[in-house]
């Protein structure tokens, strides 16, 4: 008797699977909600079925500024910036920045909801630039220094 190789006998079970694959119970209302319609299809027919999907804008438009916020990024959160929008009692916007978090907020404004969405993401696009250089910059200090180690500067 020939020795069956273990793989062998998963990757038949695997293909006798995908080959006929169990029927799928789908529940379906009808007009009346008293009616329930339930019927046995197949996993191909659910994938086939296209749903409706309402377009929307990738980035979201806030309806208010109010509570708007974006973190900028680091490796520790007692040292990353973060920006939030706050309406004021006059209804003007005000930008809240802090680091970390528990420090005192630096207060900016007054501006317009727009204005304020706009520093906002302005501030966070910049502290990622400027993250990236430092990271970058301290990554070259470090490989110069691996190459002076090994005496082939």
């Amino acid at each position: 008797m020939s020795e069956i190789d273990p793989t062998d006998h998963a990757l038949a079970t695997i293909a006798s699977i995908l080959e006929h694959p169990e029927p799928v119970l789908v529940v379906r209302e009808t007009v009346t909600e008293t009616e329930t319609e339930m019927a046995a299809v197949d996993e191909h027919a659910i994938a086939d079925e296209h749903p409706e999907v309402e377009e929307q804008p990738l980035v979201p438009e806030p309806a208010d500024a109010d509570g708007y916020s974006k973190v900028g990024p680091g490796p520790m959160v007692a040292i990353r910036l973060k920006w939030t929008v706050h309406r004021g009692d006059d209804g003007q916007y005000y930008v809240h920045e802090t680091i970390g978090e528990q420090s005192t907020p630096v207060i900016s404004g007054p501006m317009t909801s727009e204005a304020a969405v706009h520093f906002v993401d302005e501030h966070e696009d910049d502290a990622h630039r400027r993250f990236e250089e430092l990271r970058s910059e301290i990554a070259g200090r470090s490989s110069l220094a691996e190459f002076e180690r090994k005496g082939e500067a």
